[in-house]
């Protein structure tokens, strides 16, 4: 059975190095390697230019609501100078969620090209509907993104206040996400919105 490996290996070779009309099978695999690598180094740097503020913030849309609204939360400043920008809550880092939320962003072009959130009063008009789909989002997802950088187990519960030590054992205890409570943190909440306390 050993015998035969030498010689697969070799029809092998043999096969990869037949000419084709012009080039032989091994010259167009390998420029067919080489184009893919490139093709995917190309790729993702396209998506990492898109994956920072200055990006998201480059149309009025964002700029002139969400962005401005950001800028004055403890998510743009803080003490300790870490700063979590769109991608890093709106962006998720799986690479199938990734690509499903790239092409999400493409509709949103479309919307954007419309003007359907276009000035004050109709970003306004439907922030209780954007608002509500990145909640469920989140939602769906054990704030996945919000757990990139915060997690139970990583709090000092000592350095909290009673009543948010309180309730991060309790959210604990009782398997609620971060976006059960913590909605509005990075954004003004829509004038429609009633927290569950209220209802």
């Amino acid at each position: 059975m050993e015998n035969n490996k030498p010689g697969l290996l070799k029809r092998i070779w043999t096969v990869l190095r037949q000419p084709s009309a012009k080039y032989s099978l091994l010259t167009i695999v390998s420029v067919s390697f080489i184009v893919g690598i490139l093709c995917w180094v190309g790729f993702e740097a396209g998506l990492a230019s898109t994956a920072n503020l200055d990006f998201c913030m480059s149309c009025h849309e964002m700029a002139d609501t969400v962005g401005k609204e950001y800028k004055q939360t403890i998510h743009y400043t803080n003490r300790t100078g870490v700063r979590a920008i769109c991608p890093d809550c709106h962006t998720p880092k799986p690479f199938v969620r990734h690509m499903l939320r790239e092409m999400k962003a493409v509709t949103e072009l479309i919307g954007s090209i419309r003007g359907t959130i276009s000035t004050q009063e109709k970003f306004d008009a439907k922030r209780m509907e954007m608002a509500t789909h990145e909640w469920e989002t989140m939602k769906a997802t054990n704030s996945a993104e919000c757990r990139n950088c915060h997690s139970f187990d990583g709090m000092d519960a000592k350095k909290q206040k009673p009543k948010a030590r309180e309730n991060h054992a309790k959210a604990k205890e009782e398997g609620k996400t971060c976006i059960d409570c913590h909605k509005g943190i990075a954004h003004l909440l829509p004038k429609e919105y009633k927290s569950d306390d209220e209802e």
